[in-house]
């Protein structure tokens, strides 16, 4: 008497409520994963920072090692070139990567009182991989700089395809 299957009035059997719905929760843990593994591009990711906005290369200065023995830990300073004045000063700054399990590694919010459009911070990376910065002017401008660095000490080992 432990089956999970009753006998129908047709003479064949039925599963249960439970089975069934054991197999449905079976069914989407499954497909969780999958979604878990979408991750949008790098494209996505600044496309998504500069709402669709178009982003320009210039007045942003990225600096990274080009070559990096340890992935856990590697120094990263942007800079923007503005006058941090009430009328023109940088509202964010954001940093993006093309290969670790998340696209936007940071996003700084900056004012005219900051002084000046300066970070500086530390990132893991999991792989070689191009890192671009894009800042957010107080006139409504995108701007960026990219910078391609090499790995040898990979970090953040996930999935990464």
């Amino acid at each position: 008497m432990g089956d999970t299957a009753t006998p129908d009035i047709a003479g064949g059997t039925q599963l249960d409520r439970r089975a069934l719905l054991a197999g449905a929760a079976g069914l989407l843990v499954l497909a969780m994963p999958l979604r878990a593994l979408a991750r949008p591009s790098l494209e996505e990711a600044v496309a998504g920072f500069s709402g669709g906005a178009p982003v320009k290369a210039g007045r942003v200065t990225l600096t990274v090692p080009p070559l990096v023995e340890n992935g856990n830990a590697v120094g990263v300073t942007v800079e923007v070139d503005s006058p941090m004045t009430p009328a023109a000063h940088v509202r964010r700054i954001g940093l993006f990567n093309q290969k670790n399990p998340q696209a936007d590694v940071a996003i700084f919010h900056l004012g005219p009182r900051n002084g000046r459009a300066r970070i500086a911070t530390r990132i893991r990376l999991a792989t070689s991989q191009t890192i671009i910065a894009v800042a957010e002017l107080s006139d409504g401008t995108y701007w960026s700089s990219d910078a391609n660095v090499i790995v040898t000490l990979a970090a953040c080992i996930e999935d990464l395809t």
